[in-house]
């Protein structure tokens, strides 16, 4: 490779020049997340040639994240995203530096991470983790670049404490818990996440070279079904109170353990008992048997009383259409009050119903519903259908 000739096109470039790719090849970047926006983040700041680029991500790939996440191919599906994300830049240019960070980002461990690094980009796909970047980069005194999808519309915006206002200046108070779509519940179109990537890409190259003016106080968003742009601007709130540490962001996003709450494992055992099986490994590979008969299951073996386990799946019918637990109730979050307020014949509020989403957030709500609509025996699945994909029946399709 002539790597007098690489970086060419852009050094050529008005007031970029080899001071600019000097400062590139210098810098320290970390990415959050090796998805959908890191997939169009992380090749561009490697062709570029920044010189260390870090990523944390805890997931591994799947074969519904290959139409937007392009770091990753058909032979990648199951393997670490980092590991992924890792061989990618390797191919693309072997003269950058890649930190694996194969963990979930933490209040525990940001403060540390961010130590390494001179800037962020936040390519999260939560709340919990944009408001903990954002004070984590506050706290270390640099640079945070950030951007979220969602279906046909994105943004992008760039905060940086010591020269102007956060992410917690434009979104003071995070959304109520469900009511903004992931793009695993809601879709996303991949281009939406190619063009979002390119801009946190631009504004990352901008702010380590100098170029140009950073969306610092502005945030920009794109609507793909228009093809339009549109520019919103902000300041800081100097009533508001200063960051001094980091804090519990579950709880501070309205994502609270829930109390009535049974994981995948729990629930398959309980499905197990309500066919009379004693070895609970067996729900597993029978769980279409199990929730099947759970709901008519009456009695015992032994003809002692049984009660009722219904299982109440809360997501939208396309989600259903693409993995299911079989004999369960659909009637989706949006549905659902009204359904109660009507009363569903399927389910008797004395006897024990588990509701299940996606990931179990919808379910969250939909079981304070149940609860004050006098389902007292309800239930959470906690991490909804994914999690028993993943603990219990891996031939329930992952989306």
């Amino acid at each position: 490779m002539d790597t007098s000739t690489r970086y060419l096109r852009q050094t050529t470039l008005p007031g970029f020049g080899s001071g600019g790719q000097e400062a590139l090849a210098s810098a320290r970047v970390l990415v959050i997340g090796a998805g959908g926006l890191g997939s169009s983040v992380i090749p561009a700041l490697a062709a570029a040639g920044v010189g260390t680029i870090g990523v944390i991500d805890d997931d591994t790939v799947e074969s519904s994240n290959l139409h937007r996440q392009y770091l990753h191919g058909e032979a990648d599906v199951g393997r670490s995203k980092v590991a992924s994300a890792i061989d990618t830049v390797a191919a693309l240019n072997s003269s950058v530096t890649v930190i694996a960070h194969t963990e979930r980002l933490t209040a525990t461990n940001a403060l540390e991470i961010f130590a390494g690094y001179g800037l962020v980009i936040d390519g999260s796909d939560n709340f919990p983790t944009r408001y903990l970047a954002n004070d984590a980069a506050a706290l270390s005194g640099i640079p945070l670049v950030w951007g979220a999808v969602s279906q046909y519309a994105g943004q992008a915006g760039v905060c940086w404490a010591a020269r102007g206002p956060q992410y917690r200046d434009l979104f003071p108070t995070p959304p109520p818990p469900g009511t903004v779509l992931s793009c695993a519940d809601g879709g996303v179109l991949p281009t939406v996440c190619a063009v979002i990537g390119a801009i946190l890409a631009t504004e990352t190259i901008k702010l380590l070279t100098g170029i140009g003016e950073p969306l610092l106080g502005r945030v920009t968003t794109f609507n793909a079904l228009t093809g339009s742009f549109r520019e919103i601007a902000y300041e800081r709130d100097t009533t508001a109170d200063p960051i001094t540490g980091l804090i519990d962001y579950d709880l501070f996003c309205g994502i609270t353990p829930v109390s009535d709450t049974v994981t995948a494992t729990e629930l398959a055992d309980e499905l197990a008992g309500e066919l009379g099986r004693v070895d609970a490994a067996d729900a597993s590979t029978t769980a279409a048997d199990a929730s099947t008969s759970a709901a008519g299951a009456s009695t015992s073996a032994a003809g002692v009383a049984r009660r009722h386990l219904n299982l109440l799946d809360v997501r939208e019918p396309w989600e259903v259409q693409v993995a299911h637990l079989p004999g369960a109730i659909v009637i989706p979050l949006g549905s659902l009050e009204a359904e109660l307020e009507q009363g569903i014949p399927e389910l008797d509020p004395s006897q024990p119903v588990v509701v299940f989403c996606h990931h179990g957030v919808r379910s969250a709500t939909a079981l304070d519903l149940l609860h004050a609509h006098g389902y007292t025996a309800a239930q959470h699945l906690e991490g909804g259908i994914d999690a028993w994909s993943r603990t219990v029946d891996p031939a329930i399709a992952r989306y």
